[in-house]
């Protein structure tokens, strides 16, 4: 049996309750799509996170990212940048893997909808004047994994796969 035509088949009642919750957290009947989706949008989290938690790629690190979290009302700005950054990182590596796809992308989401609500919104949507279109896009392809899952070529469908055996 597949992942793409993943049932479960056993009787919820006969699964323990952890068991049950495991297998449909990482079922996923999506194809390849998610693939298309989880690769760059991954590089592009870990890449972000990897500015906020280890200043690279020109970031400012956990302190200066703490300091403008602050400074835009979100206390302890510390604490955001590591919460924020972490999301980022982790999550962009998760997505990458195809490892538990479904809470990572919830955490993306949650990231990006904070960053719109904070930072974005009063800039308008577009990226030139620091608006909101981007962390939009990255909200909207974090929902889309959250629904669909990791699909193909992930290790959440060889666990799926595994645990439907």
């Amino acid at each position: 049996m597949n992942t793409r035509t993943l049932e479960i088949t056993r009787p919820a009642a006969a699964l323990s309750a952890p068991s049950y919750v495991l297998q449909r957290l990482l079922a996923t009947r999506a194809g390849w799509a998610p693939l298309a989706l989880r690769i760059p949008i991954g590089i592009i989290f870990v890449a972000h996170g990897a500015q906020k938690l280890f200043g690279a790629f020109g970031g400012y690190g956990l302190e200066g990212t703490g300091q403008f979290m602050a400074s835009i009302g979100l206390t302890p700005g510390y604490l955001m940048a590591l919460l924020a950054g972490s999301a980022e990182f982790f999550g962009g590596l998760a997505l990458l893997l195809g490892l538990l796809v479904r809470p990572a992308a919830a955490a993306l989401a949650f990231a990006m909808l904070v960053a719109i609500l904070s930072v974005h919104i009063g800039n308008g949507l577009f990226l030139a004047k620091n608006g909101y279109e981007y962390a939009l896009a990255l909200l909207a392809v974090s929902v889309s994994l959250l629904l669909s899952g990791a699909g193909r070529l992930s290790v959440d469908a060889a666990l799926a796969d595994r645990a439907a055996r």
